[in-house]
């Protein structure tokens, strides 16, 4: 065995715990993300910043510049 191999088999098993580590707080930030987002728009009015734009682009799939207040109103509501 080369210190090449040991090297990357010791990289991916340090990947895989970081995964494992960071993916539980990283769906705890989605939660809180989407909860401010959704304030944000409650509260807010078009046009949204660019910020809240992004994530309903995201959430819609579709690009921005499509995106209607019944979109925005279905979001709300679930």
């Amino acid at each position: 065995m080369g210190a090449r191999r040991i090297r990357r088999d010791q990289r991916q098993v340090d990947q895989a715990k970081s995964r494992l580590k960071n993916g539980i707080l990283k769906v705890k930030e989605r939660e809180r993300r989407e909860k401010r987002m959704k304030q944000l728009i409650k509260t807010g009015k078009p046009p949204y910043t660019p910020t809240v734009r992004s994530w309903l682009s995201e959430k819609l799939d579709k690009p921005a510049t499509r995106i209607t207040q019944e979109d925005v109103d279905a979001i709300l509501k679930s």
